[in-house]
């Protein structure tokens, strides 16, 4: 991952969540992305409900690979690359990177970006960044 790109995401939900960004030439590490988004929901624009940004071990997780939210056979997961939710041409999915609605990251019911490989859409957090982030 290239660390422009999270510096971005950093900036990005800084402005969402009141945090002051960092200063110039910072770099800001993975897990502070991390403790943003762990325990938030995801949600499709249609409403559909995604799972969850925790540990692998819960049921509802999107790093469940067993799971309903996590594995890539599940017509509700966004590892799912053949599924309206995860398909590289889905209007509903994080992949398309010409989607202007893509999911919502919901936290304490509020929307605090939204989960997309789109680089021209505000506020828009990768999801591969979600695999990156150690949750426990």
């Amino acid at each position: 991952m290239k660390y422009g790109y999270l510096l971005l995401v950093i900036l990005l939900l800084s402005g969402c969540l009141n945090i002051p960004p960092p200063q110039r030439g910072y770099t800001a590490p993975a897990n502070n992305v991390c403790s943003v988004i762990a325990g938030a929901t995801i949600v499709a624009s249609d409403g559909q409900y995604l799972g969850k940004i925790t540990n692998q071990y819960d049921s509802d997780s999107v790093l469940n690979d067993y799971g309903s939210y996590g594995g890539s056979y599940s017509a509700t997961s966004i590892w799912n690359q053949y599924g309206s939710y995860g398909g590289e041409y889905s209007a509903n999915s994080p992949f398309n990177e010409f989607s202007s609605s893509p999911p919502r990251i919901v936290k304490g019911g509020s929307v605090i970006g939204y989960l997309s490989v789109n680089q021209s859409l505000a506020n828009s957090l990768n999801p591969y960044v979600i695999k990156s982030c150690k949750f426990y």
